[in-house]
């Protein structure tokens, strides 16, 4: 029935927000914005309705939670960087009809799963950054999705992505866009470093692991990508412990996908942390190396989140 348009992995660096501001860092992250309102401009073009953020600002400690209430408006500021995001305006409607879809298939994979249709919270900016430039004007409808994944397996994180999917295109009337919202590598400048640190990667180690990977992407590299990312995700201090790329993989049909990335917005250092704007082209998939759900049939502790 649906379909399932337009996959990326994007940045939300708060630096977005503070570069239009007068100031040394205006005009400072126009490459980054720029990729966000291409991402825009092909998803109006491909009649996207709904964006998808799966959000590494959106901390959990228990199952997977969508926000996917009627409208959200207010003023955001950032409790981590006030100094960055300080009483942005936001203002954009939800969708109850599919994030109740989305939650139900995730559920029946064996991924637990809740949709919060009748809520006082509010997006983080996770989802918050990105909205701004690309649904300015309220075009889209939005879903955002807690991908800040504290005590989660990565193969329940895949399988969410994949469930997904398969909820657009087998119950949902519309056409959706998937958004992972978070960065490679996520280092932050030691404290007392940040401005020094404002246009840098952390170490030459976990810049040049970034280029590693992207290169990967963009020449098709799955099967090894995907088999790397739960060592990628602790060694490169990947953001939300990578589970919003794992989520957009499983989406695309993790290790089997096919595509190569299309890079919008070259990698970028933004305060010692990684960043890109990219497109993951959408193929035909049948989910068959799609990893099966861990929490749902885990009988112990495992140290680390193995795939």
């Amino acid at each position: 029935m649906g379909q399932l348009a337009l996959a990326a992995k994007i940045t939300h660096v708060p630096s977005m927000y503070l570069s239009e501001l007068p100031g040394t860092r205006q005009g400072t992250r126009e490459a980054a914005i720029e990729g966000h309102r291409e991402i825009s401009r092909r998803c109006r073009a491909l009649g996207v309705d709904t964006l998808v953020v799966f959000d590494t600002h959106w901390l959990v400690n228990a199952g997977y939670h969508l926000n996917c209430a009627e409208h959200w408006q207010g003023n955001y500021t950032s409790n981590e960087l006030p100094h960055f995001i300080s009483n942005m305006a936001y203002g954009f409607s939800g969708n109850p009809e599919l994030g109740r879809l989305l939650a139900r298939e995730c559920n029946a994979q064996g991924v637990e799963t809740l949709a919060h249709d009748s809520t006082t919270l509010q997006p983080e900016y996770g989802t918050l950054v990105p909205m701004r430039y690309m649904n300015e004007d309220e075009h889209f409808k939005v879903v955002s999705v807690s991908a800040l994944c504290t005590s989660h397996y990565l193969n329940d994180s895949a399988r969410l992505g994949w469930a997904m999917r398969e909820a657009v295109e087998k119950h949902y009337d519309g056409k959706v866009a998937f958004l992972a919202s978070g960065s490679l590598s996520h280092r932050f400048a030691q404290n007392g470093m940040a401005p020094d640190m404002a246009f840098k990667i952390w170490s030459p180690f976990l810049e040049r692991l970034d280029h590693e990977v992207v290169q990967m992407w963009q020449d098709g590299q799955w099967q090894d990508f995907c088999a790397m990312l739960p060592e990628y995700a602790v060694k490169g201090h990947g953001e939300g412990m990578m589970h919003d790329t794992a989520m957009l993989l499983g989406a695309l049909g993790w290790s089997a996908y096919d595509g190569k990335a299309e890079v919008l917005t070259p990698y970028f250092g933004a305060s010692g942390t990684g960043q890109i704007n990219a497109v993951f082209p959408v193929s035909a998939q049948d989910g068959h190396a799609v990893p099966a759900p861990e929490a749902s049939r885990a009988t112990s502790f495992k140290a680390f989140p193995r795939l």
